[in-house]
């Protein structure tokens, strides 16, 4: 079985302030998408393609090739897209022709372990898509635009979506093409799959696995990674 991951940081990191991508910025004593990087090292891809920003392509290829942790792990560089959506299919242009599950992971999700990772894959495999997640803990409440509440959720059917989510390569790929064509816009993979009519399997994942994405996720972050808390 041949897998390759897109990994995706190719935003622009406003809510973190500053001039370099959040993914650049050091996570206790190491820039964040090595970490990230890492872990997926750790797995059973050998094959990642970094979707970063266009003008900052540059400083990604020296950090990583200067790096030699990340030796034998094969790793692509592509410019990013307005949109991730645009991000991630030009990641998936970018596959191995005899890639069998791609795997799309946000490159600010530097926690996940290598072990949830592969579990993905192979649910992927079996069920031909696979996210991870895990079941909310707070009460979740539909609010209209005027901050009034429209209705209380059932909270047992209630999940918090996570990356990485896995597919087979025919799926994943006619699920950005139908988007394309059809101007769909959503705010994961899963949910492009979704429309095609097929099912997306649910695996329970790691609450470690947060997007890092304000300043005290950083914090957070590294107090985890410090204490030796990250699976």
């Amino acid at each position: 079985m041949r897998v390759n991951a897109v990994i995706v940081a190719a935003g622009e990191s406003k809510r973190m302030g500053g001039d370099l991508p959040k993914t650049l910025m050091n996570l206790a004593g190491r820039p964040l998408i090595l970490r990230t990087l890492d872990r997926f090292a750790a797995s059973q891809i050998r094959r990642a393609i970094l979707v970063v920003p266009e003008k900052q392509k540059q400083k990604f290829e020296q950090i990583i090739r200067s790096d030699r942790k990340l030796s034998g792990l094969e790793c692509v560089l592509e410019s990013g897209g307005a949109r991730r959506q645009d991000s991630v299919r030009r990641g998936l242009s970018r596959l191995d022709k005899d890639c069998e599950v791609a795997v799309i992971h946000d490159g600010a999700r530097p926690l996940v372990s290598p072990e949830l990772i592969d579990r993905c894959v192979e649910l992927a495999l079996k069920e031909g898509a696979a996210v991870v997640g895990v079941p909310v803990r707070d009460t979740i409440k539909a609010v209209s635009k005027s901050r009034k509440i429209d209705s209380t959720l059932p909270r047992d059917s209630l999940w918090e979506i996570h990356t990485p989510q896995a597919f087979r390569v025919e799926i994943i790929r006619e699920a950005h093409l139908r988007a394309e064509q059809e101007g769909i816009e959503a705010t994961d993979d899963a949910m492009l799959v979704e429309r095609l009519g097929k099912t997306v399997a649910v695996l329970e994942g790691e609450r470690t696995n947060l997007k890092i994405t304000t300043p005290e996720d950083f914090l957070f972050a590294e107090a985890m990674i410090r204490a030796g808390r990250v699976p």
